[in-house]
Protein backbone atom coordinates (compact mmCIF):
# COMPACT_ATOMS: atom_id res chain seq x y z
CA UNK A 1 0.00 0.00 0.00
CA UNK A 2 0.84 3.97 -0.96
CA UNK A 3 2.95 5.41 2.43
CA UNK A 4 0.16 7.43 4.11
CA UNK A 5 0.74 10.33 6.52
CA UNK A 6 -2.25 10.43 9.01
CA UNK A 7 -3.29 14.14 10.39
CA UNK A 8 -5.79 14.59 12.83
CA UNK A 9 -6.90 18.04 13.13
CA UNK A 10 -7.57 18.37 16.96
CA UNK A 11 -9.70 21.93 16.73
CA UNK A 12 -9.37 23.41 19.69
CA UNK A 13 -12.23 24.16 22.29
CA UNK A 14 -15.38 23.01 20.79
CA UNK A 15 -18.28 26.02 21.92
CA UNK A 16 -21.13 23.66 21.23
CA UNK A 17 -19.31 21.13 22.75
CA UNK A 18 -17.49 22.93 25.76
CA UNK A 19 -14.38 21.00 25.83
CA UNK A 20 -11.63 19.84 23.85
CA UNK A 21 -13.78 17.93 21.03
CA UNK A 22 -11.12 15.17 20.32
CA UNK A 23 -11.10 13.89 24.18
CA UNK A 24 -14.88 13.68 24.44
CA UNK A 25 -15.86 10.18 25.83
CA UNK A 26 -17.73 7.88 23.52
CA UNK A 27 -18.25 4.36 25.08
CA UNK A 28 -15.63 4.94 27.81
CA UNK A 29 -12.92 6.28 25.23
CA UNK A 30 -12.15 9.81 23.72
CA UNK A 31 -13.12 10.33 20.27
CA UNK A 32 -9.56 10.73 18.98
CA UNK A 33 -8.71 7.01 20.05
CA UNK A 34 -11.12 5.35 18.04
CA UNK A 35 -10.02 7.08 15.02
CA UNK A 36 -5.99 6.03 15.63
CA UNK A 37 -7.71 2.71 16.41
CA UNK A 38 -9.93 2.72 12.70
CA UNK A 39 -6.45 4.10 10.64
CA UNK A 40 -3.41 1.97 13.04
CA UNK A 41 -4.22 -0.76 10.52
CA UNK A 42 -3.27 1.73 7.47
CA UNK A 43 -0.47 3.66 8.90
CA UNK A 44 1.04 4.60 11.79
CA UNK A 45 2.68 7.58 10.84
CA UNK A 46 0.30 10.13 12.53
CA UNK A 47 0.37 13.81 13.66
CA UNK A 48 -1.81 15.69 15.33
CA UNK A 49 -2.49 19.05 14.77
CA UNK A 50 -3.12 20.84 18.04
CA UNK A 51 -2.31 24.16 19.91
CA UNK A 52 -2.44 22.91 22.81
CA UNK A 53 -1.01 19.86 25.55
CA UNK A 54 -3.80 18.13 25.86
CA UNK A 55 -3.28 15.34 23.61
CA UNK A 56 0.26 14.65 24.91
CA UNK A 57 -0.69 11.88 26.64
CA UNK A 58 -0.52 10.39 23.47
CA UNK A 59 2.69 8.96 21.75
CA UNK A 60 2.48 10.77 18.19
CA UNK A 61 4.20 13.71 16.59
CA UNK A 62 2.11 17.32 17.61
CA UNK A 63 2.20 20.01 15.36
CA UNK A 64 0.97 23.72 15.79
CA UNK A 65 -1.26 25.13 13.26
CA UNK A 66 1.53 27.62 11.15
CA UNK A 67 -1.40 30.40 11.29
CA UNK A 68 -3.69 30.83 13.79
CA UNK A 69 -7.27 31.31 14.24
CA UNK A 70 -7.19 29.63 10.50
CA UNK A 71 -9.97 26.95 10.76
CA UNK A 72 -9.39 23.66 9.08
CA UNK A 73 -8.10 24.60 6.09
CA UNK A 74 -4.94 25.98 8.53
CA UNK A 75 -4.49 23.11 10.12
CA UNK A 76 -4.95 21.14 6.49
CA UNK A 77 -1.90 23.33 5.63
CA UNK A 78 0.04 23.32 8.94
CA UNK A 79 -0.27 18.93 8.29
CA UNK A 80 1.13 18.82 4.57
CA UNK A 81 3.85 21.00 5.32
CA UNK A 82 4.93 19.26 8.62
CA UNK A 83 4.10 15.68 6.16
CA UNK A 84 7.19 13.86 4.26
CA UNK A 85 4.34 11.90 2.95
CA UNK A 86 2.83 12.93 -1.34
CA UNK A 87 -0.40 11.17 0.63
CA UNK A 88 -1.73 12.80 3.69
CA UNK A 89 -5.38 11.31 4.99
CA UNK A 90 -7.08 14.48 6.60
CA UNK A 91 -9.12 13.50 9.76
CA UNK A 92 -11.42 15.84 11.67
CA UNK A 93 -11.17 14.71 15.64
CA UNK A 94 -15.03 13.86 15.95
CA UNK A 95 -15.75 10.97 14.07
CA UNK A 96 -15.77 8.60 16.55
CA UNK A 97 -17.37 6.00 13.89
CA UNK A 98 -15.25 5.91 10.95
CA UNK A 99 -14.00 2.56 10.20
CA UNK A 100 -10.85 1.24 8.88
CA UNK A 101 -12.59 -0.53 5.92
CA UNK A 102 -13.98 3.45 5.07
CA UNK A 103 -10.47 4.85 5.17
CA UNK A 104 -9.33 1.68 2.98
CA UNK A 105 -11.55 2.69 0.18
CA UNK A 106 -10.51 6.04 0.04
CA UNK A 107 -6.95 5.56 0.07
CA UNK A 108 -7.45 2.39 -2.73
CA UNK A 109 -9.82 4.77 -4.97
CA UNK A 110 -7.33 7.41 -4.80
CA UNK A 111 -4.85 8.48 -7.99
CA UNK A 112 -2.87 10.91 -8.99
CA UNK A 113 -5.36 12.05 -11.17
CA UNK A 114 -6.18 14.54 -8.70
CA UNK A 115 -4.79 16.38 -5.91
CA UNK A 116 -7.85 16.05 -3.29
CA UNK A 117 -10.34 12.55 -3.08
CA UNK A 118 -13.15 13.54 0.09
CA UNK A 119 -16.23 11.35 0.55
CA UNK A 120 -19.96 12.40 0.18
CA UNK A 121 -23.30 10.48 0.99
CA UNK A 122 -26.52 11.93 0.16
CA UNK A 123 -26.77 14.66 2.65
CA UNK A 124 -23.00 16.36 1.97
CA UNK A 125 -19.46 16.30 0.98
CA UNK A 126 -17.19 15.44 3.77
CA UNK A 127 -13.54 17.50 3.34
CA UNK A 128 -12.53 16.65 6.62
CA UNK A 129 -12.34 12.99 5.38
CA UNK A 130 -9.86 13.57 2.75
CA UNK A 131 -6.81 12.48 1.19
CA UNK A 132 -4.82 15.51 0.67
CA UNK A 133 -1.76 15.81 -1.85
CA UNK A 134 0.93 18.14 -0.92
CA UNK A 135 0.95 19.66 -4.58
CA UNK A 136 -1.89 22.07 -2.78
CA UNK A 137 0.19 23.62 -0.45
CA UNK A 138 0.46 27.12 -2.70
CA UNK A 139 -3.51 27.30 -2.69
CA UNK A 140 -4.57 27.01 0.66
CA UNK A 141 -1.29 29.38 1.75
CA UNK A 142 -3.24 31.88 -0.66
CA UNK A 143 -6.73 30.83 0.98
CA UNK A 144 -4.99 32.14 4.76
CA UNK A 145 -3.35 35.19 3.22
CA UNK A 146 -7.03 36.07 1.74
CA UNK A 147 -8.92 34.99 4.71
CA UNK A 148 -10.66 32.88 2.11
CA UNK A 149 -11.45 30.04 4.56
CA UNK A 150 -14.22 27.83 3.82
CA UNK A 151 -13.75 24.02 2.75
CA UNK A 152 -15.91 24.25 -0.56
CA UNK A 153 -14.43 26.77 -1.88
CA UNK A 154 -11.24 25.07 -1.23
CA UNK A 155 -12.46 22.36 -3.25
CA UNK A 156 -13.56 24.55 -6.02
CA UNK A 157 -10.11 25.28 -6.58
CA UNK A 158 -7.85 22.00 -6.95
CA UNK A 159 -8.66 18.62 -9.02
CA UNK A 160 -9.89 16.52 -7.15
CA UNK A 161 -12.29 14.02 -6.75
CA UNK A 162 -15.72 13.03 -4.89
CA UNK A 163 -16.81 9.35 -3.44
CA UNK A 164 -19.85 8.50 -3.15
CA UNK A 165 -20.67 6.57 -0.64
CA UNK A 166 -24.69 5.23 0.36
CA UNK A 167 -26.26 3.18 2.58
CA UNK A 168 -25.02 2.21 6.41
CA UNK A 169 -21.45 3.27 5.69
CA UNK A 170 -22.71 6.84 5.38
CA UNK A 171 -23.34 6.80 9.29
CA UNK A 172 -19.43 6.60 9.79
CA UNK A 173 -19.08 10.14 8.90
CA UNK A 174 -21.53 11.23 11.46
CA UNK A 175 -19.47 14.41 13.26
CA UNK A 176 -20.51 14.71 17.03
CA UNK A 177 -20.38 18.73 17.56
CA UNK A 178 -22.55 18.73 21.13
CA UNK A 179 -23.28 17.01 24.31
CA UNK A 180 -27.07 16.55 22.42
CA UNK A 181 -25.61 14.54 19.46
CA UNK A 182 -23.71 12.56 21.83
CA UNK A 183 -26.37 11.68 23.84
CA UNK A 184 -28.36 11.11 20.52
CA UNK A 185 -25.13 8.41 19.19
CA UNK A 186 -24.97 6.93 22.11
CA UNK A 187 -29.03 5.90 22.47
CA UNK A 188 -29.39 5.18 18.82
CA UNK A 189 -26.38 2.93 19.26
CA UNK A 190 -27.92 0.20 21.18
Amino acid sequence: MKKVTVSILCGGKSSRMQSEKGLVLFQGTPFIEHIIEAFLPISNEIQLVTNTSDYDYLPYKKIKDIELDKGPIGGIYSALVHSESEINLILSCDIPLISTELLSELITKHTTDFDVSVFSDANKIHPLIGIYSKKIIPILKKAIEENDLKMMRLLEKVNHQIIEVAGEKSKEFRNINSLAELNELNTNLY
